[in-house]
């Protein structure tokens, strides 16, 4: 992750500028602005790290936003060699040490602690997903079902949790679903349309719910399949049917697929699994962050 892009460097500046860190008014009517100070970010559970990468970045863009004078923008971020975002930690594990000032400390706490706790706890899901399948052939994929604006960073923490990141937005693939063969005249038209028209390099994926359309997609030149909905009985069938093919076509499963049955899916021979809860059901990760006074 490029924590310094333009678009997460908006991310963060945006959420900042929403808790109105700068102005913090407990903050700046009780604590001495000379005073330095120490944090330590616990890991409260176990758990897969995500956005480290992220506490030095949010503090060098509240330096920039901040009027004070340069020497209290400095500070130190510590972590342990052996801990880095994709890490699975303990309860107890300190992830990252900072020494600050402690006005700036106190301001960034909840934005800091925000944005690891959502994103540690979408990573800590994946990995219990793709714990689920270890063994099989199958890969976890994430969805689009993210919050809006955090795309990138919760995508980003599928990665770090050892999922695999499927479409980043709609330019980026072509999957025909059941709206748009509702709206473009039919499976046979919509895939016609696709398969003429798309840009080169672009694989046509198609949404089957029925043998019926599964048949008619792979007649009309379906470059890759998703069989939605179906049962893992009914995905088994379909992957049966579909490697009958004399090319190979990736093979998706989705809709209602959860932790109690994604193997039952893998097993059925799926290629990828998506899985939407990664995203937007994921619990946040504890952790909390204890700061304290330097020795003056």
């Amino acid at each position: 992750m490029d924590w310094k892009s333009h678009r997460i460097d908006t991310l963060l500046e945006q959420a900042l500028v929403e808790d109105q860190a700068v102005s913090d008014a407990t903050t700046n009517l009780t604590i001495d602005p000379n005073l330095r100070a120490s944090a330590s970010i616990l890991a409260r559970q176990e758990m897969v790290v995500a956005g480290l990468g992220a506490v030095s970045r949010l503090l060098e863009i509240f330096a920039r936003l901040d009027a004070r004078p340069p020497a209290h923008t400095r500070f130190e971020v510590i972590s342990h060699p052996e801990i880095f975002d994709g890490v699975r930690v303990h309860k107890g594990q300190v992830l990252a040490f900072i020494r600050h000032n402690a006005r700036a400390l106190l301001s960034c706490e909840r934005v800091i602690l925000n944005l690891m706790q959502h994103l540690s706890g979408i990573a800590t899901l994946t990995r219990e997903y793709v714990d689920a399948i270890q063994g099989t052939k199958a890969h976890v994929l994430d969805t689009r079902k993210t919050v809006p604006g955090m795309r990138a960073l919760e995508k980003y923490a599928v990665l770090c949790g050892g999922g695999t990141n499927h479409r980043l937005d709609l330019a980026s693939g072509i999957l025909i679903k059941n709206n748009h063969i509702s709206l473009g005249g039919g499976l046979r038209t919509a895939l016609k349309n696709a398969l003429e028209r798309r840009q080169k390099g672009q694989r046509v994926q198609v949404e089957v719910r029925t043998p019926h359309e599964l048949e008619e997609a792979l007649e009309c030149g379906a470059e890759a399949i998703l069989l939605d909905n179906m049962t893992p009985a009914q995905v088994k069938t379909s992957v049966e049917r579909i490697r009958k093919e004399d090319r190979w076509i990736p093979i998706e499963a989705s809709g209602g697929i959860v932790l109690g049955n994604i193997r039952a899916y893998a097993e059925a021979g799926a290629d990828f699994i998506s899985v939407g809860a990664l995203t937007h059901s994921a619990k946040a990760a504890d952790i909390s962050m204890s700061i304290v006074a330097e020795p003056s």
